[in-house]
C-alpha cells in the first residue's frame, strides 16, 4: 500500500536555537492553500463592493443635492414668469377698461368682450376665494395664452373703436345738434352664458394673482352677504350643494355642448341636481362658504372641463 506523501515546514531561528519541525500530509496541504486562497478572493471581492457601495453612495448623495438645486432654480424662475404674466395680464385688463370707458363716453355701443367692471379702492366688498392652485409650467402658459389672445383681441377692438369714432365724428357733424343712435346688441342663444351671475365689483379676475403665486380659474364678484346669484344662461343642473374642494356650497349647470358654468361660495342653494333652469333664473344666495375671505361669488365658465376667462362671456 502506497504511503501517503508528507511535507515537512522547518522553523529555523535566527538565533541558531533549536529547529522546529511540522508534518502535515499532502492532503491537508492542498485544502489549506486552497482556503487560503478562496479566503483572498472572498476579502478581496468584499473590499471592492464596499468601495464601489461608498462611491456609488456619495455620487448618488451629490447627485440627488444637483437635482434640488436645479429644481429650486426652476421653482424661482417659474415664479418669476408667474409674476410677469400676472403683471401683463393686469395691463391687459385696464387696457381693456380704458376702451370700455371711453364707449362709454362717447356712446358707442360695449365691446363684444367687455372688460369686469373695476373695484372701487374705497369699496367694501373684498371677498375673494377659490380652490388654492400652485402655479406650474401648464398654468403659466394657459396665462400667456390668455394674455397674448386678449392682447389681439383689444388690439382689434381698439381698431374698431377708432373707426367708429371717425364714424361718429362723421356723423355728428352732419346731423348738427342731433347725436348719433347706439348701436343694440344682436340676441345670443339661451344656452350661452351671456349676463352677469350677480350684481357687485370684480374683486378677484381669472388668471395669475397675488403676485402670480395662484391660478384662479374664474372671477370673484363680491356684494352683501345673501345678495341673489342667478343662472347665466338655460341649462340643467349637475351638482347643487356643499363641495369640499374649497367652493363650499356650488351650483354646476350643464348647458349642453361641453359647455357648464360654476357658482361657488354661496350661503345657500335654492336648487337641487337634475333641476332644468332658465337664464336669469335663481340658483343660490352670495355667501362665505368653503375657502373664502368675504361675501362673493366665485363664477366660472368650463368648455369640455377646461376652465376659460368668464369675461367673454359678460355682457
Amino acid at each position: 500500500m502506497e504511503k501517503e506523501k508528507e511535507y515537512t515546514i522547518k522553523v529555523v531561528p535566527s538565533d541558531n536555537g533549536t529547529v522546529h519541525s511540522v508534518r502535515l500530509p499532502a492532503f491537508l496541504l492542498k485544502y489549506g492553500l486552497a482556503s487560503m486562497a478562496v479566503g483572498a478572493l472572498l476579502f478581496v471581492g468584499a473590499f471592492g463592493y464596499a468601495v464601489y457601495s461608498t462611491f456609488s453612495s456619495s455620487y448618488s448623495a451629490t447627485e440627488i443635492d444637483e437635482l434640488r438645486q436645479v429644481n429650486s432654480i426652476q421653482q424661482e424662475q417659474l415664479l418669476q414668469l408667474s409674476r410677469k404674466a400676472n403683471a401683463l395680464q393686469d395691463q391687459a385688463e385696464q387696457l381693456a377698461q380704458m376702451e370700455s370707458e371711453l364707449r362709454r363716453l362717447s356712446g358707442l355701443a360695449p365691446a363684444e368682450e367687455p372688460a369686469p367692471e373695476a373695484q372701487p379702492e374705497d369699496a367694501a366688498h373684498t371677498g375673494q376665494g377659490g380652490p388654492y392652485i400652485q402655479p406650474d409650467v401648464r398654468n403659466v402658459g394657459l396665462a400667456l395664452d390668455n394674455v397674448e389672445k386678449e392682447l389681439g383681441k383689444r388690439k382689434a377692438s381698439l381698431e374698431q373703436l377708432r373707426t367708429q369714432l371717425k364714424e361718429q365724428q362723421s356723423e355728428l357733424a352732419s346731423l348738427g345738434p342731433f347725436g348719433a343712435v347706439g348701436i343694440v346688441m344682436p340676441g345670443v342663444s339661451a344656452t350661452m352664458p351671456s349676463i352677469w351671475p350677480t350684481d357687485g365689483v370684480v374683486s378677484s379676475p381669472y388668471g395669475l394673482r397675488w403676485n402670480g403665486s395662484d391660478f384662479h380659474p374664474g372671477i370673484d364678484i363680491a356684494n352683501d352677504m345673501g345678495t341673489p346669484i342667478v343662472a347665466t344662461a338655460d341649462g340643467i343642473v349637475e351638482e347643487a350643494g356643499w363641495n369640499s374642494g374649497g367652493y363650499g356650497n356650488m351650483v354646476d349647470i350643464d348647458h349642453g355642448n361641453g359647455m357648464m358654468t360654476r357658482y361657488a361660495h354661496a350661503s345657500q342653494v335654492v336648487v337641487t341636481a337634475g333641476q332644468y333652469v332658465r337664464r336669469g333664473q335663481l340658483i343660490a344666495y352670495m355667501g362665505s362658504t368653503g375657502f373664502s375671505t368675504g361675501p362673493h361669488v366665485h363664477y366660472e365658465v368650463r368648455i369640455n372641463g377646461q376652465a376659460v376667462n368668464p369675461v367673454s362671456y359678460l355682457h
